[in-house]
C-alpha cells in the first residue's frame, strides 16, 4: 500500500512542478505549439479538467514504471533517484518528444520546452520515489 501512495505522491509532485513550469512558459509554449487562441489570448476550449485528469493518469503510469525500474535496479537513495529520473526524462522521454515533433514538423522550441519538462518532472518523480 505504501508503494501506491508513493507513486501517487510522486505523480502529484511532478504534476505540481509542471503547473509552475508551464505557467512560466505559457506564452512561448502556446506560440510554439500553435494552440488556437480566443480573442483574449487564452487557448480555445479553455481549462478543460479532463485534459488535466488525462495528463495526471499518464504521469501516474510513468511514476509507476519508474518505481518498478528503480526497485529492479536498486535505485534507493535520493541522489540516485534524482539523477536516474533526470536521465529518464532527458534520454528516454525527451528524445521521443523530439521524434514526434520532428515528424509533425513542430518547432524545436516546442521540443526544448516539453523535453525540459520531461527531465524536470522525471527528476522530481525520482526524488520522491526514493524518499519513502
Amino acid at each position: 500500500m505504501l508503494e501506491i501512495i508513493n507513486i501517487i505522491v510522486a505523480t502529484a509532485a511532478a504534476f505540481a512542478a509542471g503547473s509552475v513550469y508551464y505557467m512560466k512558459l505559457a506564452e512561448p509554449w502556446m506560440d510554439a505549439s500553435g494552440v488556437p487562441r480566443d480573442e483574449n489570448g487564452q487557448p480555445v476550449g479553455g481549462q478543460n479538467p479532463m485534459l488535466y485528469a488525462k495528463g495526471f493518469v499518464c504521469q501516474l503510469f510513468v511514476a509507476g514504471m519508474m518505481r518498478h525500474v528503480f526497485e529492479l535496479s536498486q535505485i534507493d537513495t535520493i541522489g540516485k533517484g534524482l539523477i536516474s529520473g533526470i536521465g529518464i526524462g532527458l534520454f528516454f522521454i525527451a528524445p521521443w518528444i523530439a521524434l514526434n515533433n520532428t515528424y509533425s514538423m513542430r518547432p524545436i522550441k516546442l521540443t526544448i520546452i516539453d523535453g525540459g519538462y520531461a527531465a524536470i518532472a522525471c527528476g522530481v518523480m525520482g526524488l520522491v520515489l526514493t524518499l519513502f
